[in-house]
């Protein structure tokens, strides 16, 4: 929460610098009263040069955008794509072709949220589990469903607050069958991805 915070307060403060830069830019236009009447070439000379960013390393995954804002300050229900968020290749083709993904090859950032998928032609976004769910024993599976359903009910809230509807989609009907004993009002849908 507080990097999110920092995240948005640094977003805030630099839409405002740029507004300022642009109502300053060109003094003639911004307020004749003061007296100063700068020409457009002179501004132009003036400002500060844009720097090229530095070439990305390959190997490494491209930056993440920072949360977009509205203009409250609070996280944008635009959806943006932004990379997945793990080296899970399979369950990342699951989130690809399961929905079907209106971003393939990305998770979609709505609310300040990351989701595994938007579905195509629909406000439908999906969280996909392809663990191997059914192989653990009760004790594991008892952990896991808890984490699960903290995770899942701060995703639908925040799919919920941006007019979306949310799907859990799981690779096994025990699997299903676990989540909806914790908590019936979830949707769950048996995708089969295989690990």
């Amino acid at each position: 929460m507080i990097v999110l915070g920092v995240v948005v307060l640094g977003v805030a403060i630099k839409e405002a610098l740029d507004a300022y830069e642009l109502r300053h830019a060109y003094p003639e236009e911004a307020g004749a009263s003061r007296g100063t009447h700068v020409a457009s070439r002179e501004v132009e000379v003036q400002r500060k040069p844009r720097l090229k960013p530095e070439p990305a390393a390959q190997d490494r995954q491209p930056p993440v955008p920072p949360v977009p804002v509205d203009r409250t300050g609070r996280a944008s229900c635009e959806p943006v794509p932004v990379p997945h968020a793990g080296e899970d290749d399979p369950h990342d083709e699951c989130a690809d072709k399961f929905p079907p993904n209106r971003y393939p090859g990305m998770d979609v950032l709505v609310g300040g949220v990351r989701f595994d998928a938007l579905q195509v032609g629909v406000r439908k976004l999906w969280e996909i589990k392809t663990h191997r769910f059914d192989l653990y024993n009760d004790f594991v599976r008892d952990r896991e469903i808890e984490k699960e359903i903290k995770q899942l009910e701060a995703e639908r809230r925040a799919a919920a607050a941006c007019g979306y509807q949310f799907v859990v989609g799981v690779s096994t009907q025990i699997h299903k069958d676990a989540l909806l004993q914790a908590d019936q009002s979830l949707r769950v849908v048996v995708t089969g991805c295989r690990r």
